[in-house]
C-alpha cells in the first residue's frame, strides 16, 4: 500500500485526489493533509481519513478545526506558514501531492525531493519560480517528479519510451478559456463573472483567471521547458476547444503521438499517484464517433499576450520567472477584487518584467527577494492603473 500526503487538501485537484484514494482504499493511504483555509470541509477529511499529520496554514482556520474535532487521538495538527513543510518532512509519506495554489507551494515540494519522496506536482509555481532547484533535485531519478497538470501528464505519457533525439516538439493544447473568440477590446470590458466561466474545466478563481488570459499556457511552456529540458523553441500551443487532445509530441520522422482523454483531472491524479501503474479509473471512455471532430486552431498571439510573455520571462531565464508569477499573482488579485481591467493583468506583469535587475537562482534566498520586490512593483502598478 503506498502512502499518501495531500497539500491543497479542499481545494479542486485535493478533493479530486482523495476521491481517487477513496475509490482505492486498498493502494493508497492518506498520513498528511494540508489545507489553508475551508475549515468544514477539512474536518470532514480528517475525520474520514484519519491522518497522524494535518497542516493548516491560517491560525484561525486552525482553532477552528481543533475545536470543531474535539479531542481526537492520533492527529497531530501543524499551524503556520512553514506547516506543510514541517509536515512534509515529518510524515513517512511515499508520494506527496502538492496541489496548493502559489509560491508557498515551493518549499513543500522542495522537502518532498529533499527527503526522498515522489512529488506528484500540480503546484505549477513550484517549477515556474524554482524549476532550477527542484530539477537538480531529481538529476538521475526523474520517477520521482510526476506531472499531474493533464497537459504535462499527457506529454509525459506521449515520450515515456521514446529516444528523446527522435523528438522533433512538443504541443500543449488549450481550450481557449471563456474568451476564446473575443477581440482585445472585448477583453478589456470582461467582468469578473464572465472571466471565472470555464467552459471545460472546474477550478480555483487564481488559475480560472490564468486561464482566460491564457497566462497558464504559458505558464506550462516554462513547466515544460523544465519537466523535459526542452528548448523553448521544440514547445508550441496550439487551441483545441474540445480538450479531448492534452498534449502530443512530434518526432523528426513527422509522426506524431497524442494522448486522448475526457477532460477529468482524476485520470492524471490517479496515474502519478499510482506510477508506473495504470488504475481503473471510474472515468468512460472516449467514444470518437460520438465525438464526430476535433478541431485545433492557431493561438491568438496579439490578443492573448500573455503567453509570449511566458516565453519571454522562461527565455531569459534566472529570476524572471519568479518575478512573471509574483507580478501575475498580484495582478489576477487585483482584477477579481475589481481594481483593473483583466487585459491589465498582462500589462502588470510586462513592467515588472522589464524593470527587473535579474540575479542567478542560487537558494530560495535569491527567489524570495525577487518574488518580493515583484510583487511590490506589481502593486505600485496596480494602484497607477486603477488611479
Amino acid at each position: 500500500m503506498r502512502t499518501i500526503a495531500v497539500l491543497g487538501s479542499t481545494g479542486s485537484i485535493g478533493t479530486q485526489a482523495l476521491d481517487v484514494i477513496r475509490r482505492n482504499p486498498d493502494r493508497f493511504r492518506v498520513v498528511g493533509l494540508g489545507a489553508a483555509t475551508s475549515q468544514q470541509l477539512l474536518v470532514g477529511q480528517i475525520r474520514e481519513f484519519m491522518p497522524p499529520l494535518v497542516a493548516i496554514a491560517d491560525p484561525d482556520t486552525a482553532e477552528e478545526v481543533k475545536r470543531a474535532l474535539g479531542p481526537l487521538r492520533g492527529v497531530e495538527i501543524l499551524v503556520g506558514s512553514e506547516a506543510h513543510e514541517g509536515m512534509v518532512r515529518a510524515s513517512d509519506a511515499d508520494v506527496v501531492l502538492n496541489a496548493m495554489v502559489g509560491v508557498v507551494g515551493l518549499a513543500p515540494s522542495l522537502a518532498a525531493l529533499q527527503t526522498g519522496k515522489m512529488l506528484a506536482l500540480a503546484n505549477k509555481e513550484s517549477l515556474i519560480v524554482g524549476g532550477e532547484l527542484i530539477m537538480d533535485l531529481v538529476k538521475g531519478e526523474p520517477d520521482r517528479l510526476i506531472p499531474v497538470d493533464s497537459e504535462h501528464s499527457a506529454l509525459a505519457q506521449c515520450l515515456r519510451g521514446e529516444r528523446r533525439e527522435d523528438l522533433r516538439r512538443v504541443i500543449i493544447t488549450a481550450s481557449g478559456g471563456p474568451f476564446r473568440e473575443w477581440s482585445r477590446d472585448e477583453l478589456a470590458k470582461a467582468s469578473v463573472k464572465e472571466a471565472l466561466a470555464h467552459p471545460t474545466w472546474t477550478m480555483g478563481p487564481k488559475i480560472t483567471i490564468d486561464s482566460a488570459t491564457l497566462m497558464n499556457k504559458g505558464l506550462e511552456v516554462i513547466e515544460a521547458h523544465y519537466l523535459f529540458n526542452l528548448d523553448y523553441k521544440a514547445i508550441d500551443v496550439v487551441v483545441h476547444p474540445e480538450s479531448i487532445v492534452h498534449g502530443i509530441a512530434e518526432f523528426r520522422d513527422g509522426s506524431m503521438i497524442a494522448q486522448m482523454a475526457r477532460p477529468d483531472m482524476r485520470l492524471p491524479i490517479q496515474l502519478a499517484l499510482g506510477f508506473p501503474e495504470r488504475l481503473p479509473a471510474g472515468i468512460a471512455g472516449l467514444d470518437l464517433a460520438a465525438l464526430g471532430r476535433l478541431t485545433f486552431e492557431a493561438l491568438d498571439r496579439e490578443t492573448f499576450s500573455a503567453v509570449d510573455l511566458c516565453y519571454r520571462a522562461g527565455g531569459l531565464g534566472r529570476t524572471y520567472p519568479a518575478v512573471l508569477n509574483a507580478a501575475n499573482e498580484v495582478a489576477v488579485m487585483a482584477f477579481l477584487e475589481g481594481k483593473i481591467r483583466l487585459t491589465a493583468i498582462v500589462e502588470v506583469v510586462r513592467t515588472a518584467l522589464d524593470e527587473h535587475e535579474a540575479a542567478r537562482v542560487v537558494s530560495e534566498v535569491t527567489l524570495g527577494r525577487a518574488d518580493a520586490w515583484a510583487r511590490r512593483r506589481a502593486a505600485e502598478v496596480v494602484e497607477a492603473l486603477g488611479a
